[in-house]
């Protein structure tokens, strides 16, 4: 090679070293940083994918955030429901054993009317004091509205648990195919001078429970009727006397509601005429009866079979779940009585939660009031307030009425509770669950792709490193080819 001034050597030399030098800074930025993409440059198309796996991540950490708000919003709620739920499970036990008129004193019965007070003043306490980052969850703050529910009088104890999300609102059109049927059977075939002949002693068993009744000798139909009335408020069977016999009624509609009659002993009963008990005609006898069951009212909802435990009615179609009572006129078809009725649910008012990353993944639900006001009241029951002193179904006036009304507001508070669990359980904590996996695998998606591998960027540094020296080094021998024409000059 000539020997010239022009030294092309250096200069390569010196454009390998800028390179190497770049090489060497950018590597030094991405293990200062910990990300392999600083800028655009670095790797544009992994730029693109990484910032869209950190929009996604974003998206999924914010609604798992919001899952887990709602996940501890519904568990203060459950708890508060729990409580409730033990409350009333302290009234009942204090309506049943107040049933034994024979065995409970008028102070005991006070007293245990003015625990009863006690109880349900507590209830409406925990109903209006429970509440979630200022929003009171139980007191029907949360509730979905309806129209056409207030007023119509084949409607009652309505609960719209979730509505769809379209912002229309969705008629409810019912129409009844059936009636409910009381649970019925004939007690005894005699006239109405008829009467008892020896003690009878029967096992009457309903849908609330079972209570031995004995017959003296001498009995007539009303006397009957009474002693058996007496019960009522433990088996759930009333009777009524008519020309020719007497009728046991369950006191609820459906299929759950029953009339079972064992004869224990004795069962004979004197004709019109006194015939004796010698008599081999057993026609007029009291007879055993086999277990009767009642029907219950069989309803289409917008041209859908709903579910029905005898007047209670719950429906769930197309993101809508109610459940409400019709009345006796309406379900069991009283002269008269329209077949068809309607009400909305309003696209409006209840609790919306948005469960996954997108707004197609929104549900709303509602939480109708708990407080003594509002359970209760299906099934020609009456509200859980008219436990209190003075009520319709207080323990002096109406013990058998406070316990259908118990059991039914326990079934309520229940039915909410239940409701709830299964939206927290499968609804919220299994998005929670879903979400986490995918928080999960974006992360170790995008760490992928944009965070430094250290153990080879620490390699690169040193091949940088080491080129950079080199590079150094050989400049100083190209540079001293030019000071060797400086020789020649001597």
């Amino acid at each position: 090679m000539a020997l010239t001034v022009t030294n092309t050597n250096t200069l390569t030399l010196l454009n390998i070293l800028n390179h190497n030098t770049a090489s060497q800074a950018a590597t030094m930025k991405q293990l200062s940083t910990g990300k392999r993409i600083n800028t655009g440059k670095d790797d544009p198309a992994g730029l693109i994918a990484l910032q869209t796996l950190n929009a996604e991540l974003t998206a999924v950490s914010a609604a798992l955030t919001s899952n887990q708000r709602t996940d501890a919003m519904l568990s203060i709620a459950d708890s508060s429901i729990g409580e409730i739920s033990t409350l009333l499970g302290d009234i009942e036990r204090i309506v049943a054993s107040s049933a034994s008129k024979a065995n409970i004193t008028d102070t005991e019965l006070a007293t245990n009317q003015s625990q009863i007070d006690n109880a349900l003043t507590a209830i409406d306490r925990i109903v209006s004091t429970t509440n979630f980052n200022g929003k009171r969850l139980l007191d029907g703050s949360l509730a979905i509205d309806t129209s056409g529910v207030s007023g119509n009088s084949y409607l009652s104890n309505m609960r719209v648990y979730s509505r769809s999300q379209s912002t229309s609102d969705t008629t409810m059109s019912l129409s009844r195919v059936a009636s409910a049927q009381l649970a019925s059977a004939t007690f005894a075939f005699a006239g109405g001078a008829a009467r008892t002949s020896g003690t009878t002693s029967v096992a009457i068993k309903g849908a609330l429970g079972n209570a031995t009744v004995s017959l003296a000798s001498g009995l007539t139909q009303a006397q009957i009727v009474t002693a058996i009335n007496a019960v009522k408020a433990q088996t759930g069977v009333s009777a009524i006397q008519n020309s020719t016999n007497i009728k046991l009624n369950s006191s609820q509609y459906g299929t759950d509601a029953f009339i079972s009659v064992d004869v224990l002993s004795g069962g004979k009963i004197n004709t019109t005429y006194g015939t004796a008990t010698t008599d081999s005609n057993t026609t007029n006898d009291v007879q055993s009866i086999v277990r009767q069951a009642g029907k219950d009212v069989n309803l289409t909802v917008n041209g859908q079979t709903a579910s029905a435990d005898g007047m209670s009615v719950v429906y769930s179609s197309g993101g809508v779940n109610v459940s409400f009572t019709v009345s006796d006129d309406f379900g069991k078809g009283n002269t008269g009585a329209t077949t068809t009725t309607s009400f909305v649910v309003k696209a409006s008012g209840g609790a919306t939660f948005q469960l996954g990353t997108t707004s197609g993944t929104s549900e709303t639900i509602g939480i109708d009031s708990l407080g003594t006001y509002s359970l209760a009241g299906g099934d020609s029951t009456k509200k859980l307030s008219e436990l209190k002193s003075g009520g319709l179904v207080s323990l002096k006036t109406d013990l058998a009425g406070a316990m259908n009304t118990i059991r039914n507001a326990i079934t309520d508070v229940a039915s909410t509770r239940g409701r709830l669990g299964g939206f927290q359980k499968y609804q919220v904590q299994g998005s929670i669950n879903a979400l986490q996996v995918a928080q999960t695998g974006l992360t170790d998606a995008a760490s992928v792709i944009g965070d430094t591998d250290f153990a080879v960027a620490t390699a690169k540094l040193n091949q940088d490193t080491v080129l950079i020296q080199s590079a150094m080094q050989l400049m100083g021998i190209a540079n001293s080819q030019t000071a060797q024409i400086l020789s020649l000059l001597k």
